[in-house]
């Protein structure tokens, strides 16, 4: 009798420990996998959960909710047999749930013709050569009912964003496009309206970045150490301001093309280009931070990594500092575009994925690996603050038949997981998405997939041929099993505008017992412009929470407080969700003034 309670008590004491002894959802414990660069423990200590003292103080944190691990893989189907137009370009329109594809024009050929009433392009006028081929689609995200669409200005590895209004401001290109700022506006019969000289530089492979008062700011591109600001439409602007940080990397493979560029939350850009980083203000356009370079290899075009604004957790009343992290996954070796394109060595890809905390007082690179390398991802931030690593290669670089062995596996990071932890495999795709490949979230949870493209042109004959299959992939939170746990955002009671700080409720129809605030989340997610691996202007945000009420049946109130500034939150349409225990509603658009 004596042994078996002696038994039971270390059996007891086993247990407690086992339990107390598991990381905390928010924090890290290190691990064999991780590395880190710059100064010591700042980035720990960021990604340190809320202490409960600080989160009723502050009042409704918008810390990442975890539900039951999901263990189902995720889903693939064919959405459309061919978009007609390669999808290089892509972004969700507001309102009318459109997605816009578009290529480039200097091919003069695409899979559909343009409609009957609308004039070919006279793209010469001696020869009285023309096209009368779209080059621009808009796609409708539930029927693929295909609209094509006129472009006269070559858009070929341009940049793009959405207005206050949702109007998408397209800039740069190839050649006569490359200093053209284009505006479509978000309805049902709106086209494009060109303005060829509305950049003062020209801009082939640049990034566009939405400010905190709804304007642009165009960085880099080919032959452009520099970057400008967009005026108002039908205004050309002539003011350039030079960029140290382009000039200073720039390698004989550029490797500093397609910046990364993210708004942080103190109305400041962080701006990473090659394996360098620094913190500059569109105000005084002066460099306030300089970051430590990252280790490894090239992460911007043709190295090619991909690279996301972390979830920016808001709160009822928030922080003087509000934390912002950059996360950079994948990119290849320094000379790995030199070595396929003239000596076809294909090297592999990069392994890590990076991860800083940029308001840190000393910032420091946290680094990790990946189940395999990548090279041309698309990062997706999920409405449920999870990031899919999808699509690219595993050797290789960016460019025309510059890489092989494609990465038909996605990857599923949880940020608020420890490191070792954060990365799980889901479901392969069959189809190849190598160079000029797209990503992006749609209102259903579900990830929009389509491009690839690695000929300079349309051709069928290759390795890799042109891609006009359109996918969608669901992630592990569409698991039909959950389906009972998805809210429903009643929207004739939700509002479809809100002001900076102000308290609104979200009505949603919820089939469980007994919904508690900690199991629930508001977020908000901007729509990005997707090219070459990267997503301009993506960025969810977790709104505080007061309160969650329960009214009559099955429905709840949601008191959630809106963004504080366009310093966290740009002003225009975001798609709002409502998240139960990890698992997303249809998101609903709302705008932000």
């Amino acid at each position: 009798m004596k042994t078996s309670r002696s038994l039971l008590w270390k059996l007891s004491i086993i247990v407690l420990l086992a339990v107390f002894s598991q990381p905390s959802f928010s924090g890290d414990t290190g691990s064999s996998d991780e590395m880190e660069t710059g100064n010591e423990h700042e980035a720990d200590a960021m990604m340190k959960p809320q202490r409960i003292g600080n989160r009723k103080r502050r009042g409704g944190g918008g810390a990442i909710v975890q539900g039951a691990e999901m263990n189902w893989p995720g889903k693939w189907e064919l959405f459309l047999k061919s978009s007609g137009v390669s999808a290089m370009h892509a972004i969700l329109l507001p309102l009318i749930n459109k997605v816009q594809f578009y290529d480039a024009t200097i091919w003069r050929i695409s899979q559909i013709k343009l409609p009957p009433g609308v004039p070919c392009h006279v793209f010469d006028h001696v020869h009285n050569k023309v096209d009368c081929w779209a080059h621009s689609v808009l796609i409708d995200i539930e029927s693929g009912h295909i609209r094509p669409l006129a472009l006269t200005t070559d858009t070929w590895c341009s940049s793009g964003g959405l207005t206050i209004n949702g109007t998408l401001v397209s800039t740069g290109g190839f050649q006569g496009g490359a200093n053209t700022a284009r505006y479509l506006s978000t309805c049902e019969n709106c086209n494009w309206v060109e303005y060829p000289k509305a950049l003062a530089a020209q801009r082939w492979y640049s990034t566009q970045a939405t400010l905190p008062d709804g304007t642009f700011v165009v960085v880099g591109g080919r032959q452009a150490l520099n970057y400008e600001y967009i005026l108002p439409e039908g205004i050309d602007n002539k003011k350039l301001y030079d960029s140290h940080l382009l000039k200073q990397t720039t390698d004989p493979e550029e490797n500093n093309l397609y910046p990364f560029v993210w708004l942080n939350t103190d109305g400041n850009l962080f701006m990473f280009a090659n394996n360098r980083s620094i913190l500059l203000s569109p105000k005084t356009n002066k460099v306030i931070k300089e970051f430590p370079p990252l280790p490894g290899g090239a992460r911007n075009y043709p190295g090619s990594a991909s690279s996301a604004l972390l979830p920016i957790r808001l709160y009822v009343k928030n922080p003087p500092v509000i934390p912002a992290d950059v996360l950079i996954c994948g990119g290849a070796r320094q000379d790995a575009y030199f070595r396929a394109d003239r000596l076809k060595l294909y090297d592999a890809a990069l392994n890590d994925c990076a991860r800083l905390s940029i308001n840190g007082k000393m910032p420091a690179w946290k680094i990790e690996n990946m189940p395999m390398p990548r090279v041309m991802s698309d990062a997706v931030v999920l409405p449920n603050g999870e990031v899919l690593i999808i699509n690219g290669a595993k050797h290789g670089a960016s460019g025309w038949g510059l890489a092989k062995d494609p990465n038909f596996s996605p990857l599923l990071y949880t940020p608020n997981k420890p490191i070792g932890k954060r990365f799980k495999e889901l479901a392969a795709s069959t189809i190849p998405r190598m160079y000029h490949s797209i990503a992006i979230a749609l209102p259903d949870g579900k990830v929009l997939i389509g491009g690839s493209n690695t000929n300079d042109g349309y051709r069928y004959d290759v390795e890799y041929p042109t891609e006009l299959r359109i996918e969608k992939f669901s992630p592990p939170y569409l698991d039909p099993a959950l389906a009972n746990m998805r809210p429903k955002i009643v929207n004739t009671d939700t509002p479809k505008q809100i002001k900076y700080g102000q308290m609104f409720n979200v009505k949603i129809e919820l089939k469980q017992a007994n919904v508690a605030k900690e199991n629930v989340m508001v977020t908000m997610l901007a729509p990005p412009f997707t090219t070459h691996a990267v997503s301009m202007n993506m960025r969810l945000l977790l709104l505080g929470i007061s309160d969650v009420k329960k009214e009559n049946g099955d429905f709840h109130q949601i008191q959630a407080v809106a963004p504080p500034s366009g310093n966290v939150a740009p002003p225009g349409y975001y798609l709002l969700y409502a998240v139960y225990n990890g698992v997303p509603s249809v998101g609903e658009w709302i705008q932000v003034l």
